[in-house]
């Protein structure tokens, strides 16, 4: 039997997305294939990508007969797909699917969305995006009250949902990541939770692997 795992294609490198779906990858022990294009190389304007994603975005991925953009929608499908060990493992009850869906949500919509990128468009992309010093600042001050959320809730726990490592924290480590870039002072609580989940060695595979690329 054809193991699917090798006819994994993971397209993009370089940045905290990227670095997502791969990470997952590295955590699940999955063979697969990485295209390390870039998202402003124009690489992911070319005819052979667009055809794939006319979203022309990274990270992409192409699974056998399945496609699917967006680093939300990969993670989880090779999580539920092949995650069989004891690293990253699907929810087994509705309950951990729920608390699970909060806290990435959360992560992706408040840390990465509303706020990091929101900084990083009026910032390192203000030549194509225009420059807002108003926005940062307020991204700024938003991404501090959303990192207290945060803080609070690892307080008393190793990790955002019960006891294990899981989609959210790897989520949530690649946006403390980010926070770090831009200077951003984080509470202790948050520092050492991101020394913990960098000692990961799925971790410092991936980050090596997506750092191939420079944006």
């Amino acid at each position: 039997m054809t193991d699917q795992r090798s006819n994994i294609i993971l397209w993009g490198a370089g940045t905290s997305r990227t670095m997502r779906p791969i990470w997952v990858a590295e955590e699940l022990g999955l063979a697969y294939t990485l295209k390390p294009i870039g998202p402003r190389t124009g690489e992911t304007q070319s005819e052979e990508y667009s055809n794939l994603n006319p979203k022309q975005k990274i990270p992409f991925c192409e699974d056998g007969t399945i496609k699917l953009s967006e680093s939300v929608a990969i993670s989880r499908h090779l999580i539920r797909k092949y995650g069989n060990t004891e690293t990253l493992q699907p929810p087994t009850s509705i309950e951990d699917q729920a608390k699970e869906d909060e806290w990435l949500s959360f992560v992706y919509g408040e840390l990465d969305e509303t706020s990091l990128y929101v900084m990083r468009r009026h910032g390192a992309l203000a030549s194509i995006y225009g420059e807002a010093p108003k926005a940062i600042e307020a991204a700024e001050n938003y991404v501090l009250r959303m990192l207290a959320v945060v803080a609070t809730q690892l307080s008393e726990r190793p990790f955002l949902v019960n006891d294990s490592f899981s989609l959210p924290d790897l989520f949530l480590m690649t946006c403390l990541n980010w926070v770090d870039n831009y200077g951003i002072s984080m509470p202790q609580v948050l520092k050492d939770y991101q020394s913990r989940i960098a000692a990961r060695p799925a971790y410092l595979k991936a980050k090596s692997i997506n750092e191939t690329v420079s944006v």
